[in-house]
C-alpha cells in the first residue's frame, strides 16, 4: 500500500522556523521526483520546491527562495522541507508529492500538514 505521511507542521511566530517531514513507503522512493505544494484558503494548490531523485538538483518558487530547503534521504524514504524566515503568508496545507519516472504512471500524494505562521 503506497504511502504518503507528512509530519512537522503547526503554529509558528513571523520569523520562526519549521521543518517538514514526508516518509514514503509503498513504491520506490529513490526512483521518484519528490516536490512539496501548498495550498492556502481559498487559493489553488502551488508548488513549492522540487528535488530529483538523487537529490542533486533542487528548484524553488519566487516566494520562498533563500528560506526554504528542499532535501531527501533515500535511505530514509523521507523528503523534507525545511522553512526558516517564515511569514504570515506561508500559511497553508503543505503536501508533497511523488513524480513517477514514466509518463502514465500514478503520482502520489500525502494528506496534507497545516503550517499557521502568526503572532
Amino acid at each position: 500500500q503506497v504511502q504518503l505521511v507528512e509530519s512537522g507542521g503547526g503554529l509558528v511566530q513571523p520569523g520562526g522556523s519549521l521543518r517538514l517531514s514526508c516518509a514514503a513507503s509503498g513504491f520506490t522512493f529513490s526512483n521518484y521526483l519528490m516536490k512539496w505544494y501548498r495550498q492556502a484558503p481559498g487559493k489553488e494548490r502551488d508548488l513549492v520546491a522540487t528535488i530529483t531523485r538523487r537529490g542533486d538538483s533542487t528548484n524553488y518558487a519566487d516566494s520562498v527562495k533563500g528560506r526554504f530547503t528542499i532535501s531527501r534521504d533515500n535511505a530514509k524514504n523521507t523528503v523534507y522541507l525545511q522553512m526558516n524566515s517564515l511569514k504570515p503568508e506561508d500559511t497553508a496545507v503543505y503536501y508533497c508529492n511523488a513524480v513517477p519516472p514514466l509518463t502514465g504512471w500514478e503520482h502520489y500524494w500525502g494528506q496534507g500538514t497545516q503550517v499557521t505562521v502568526s503572532s
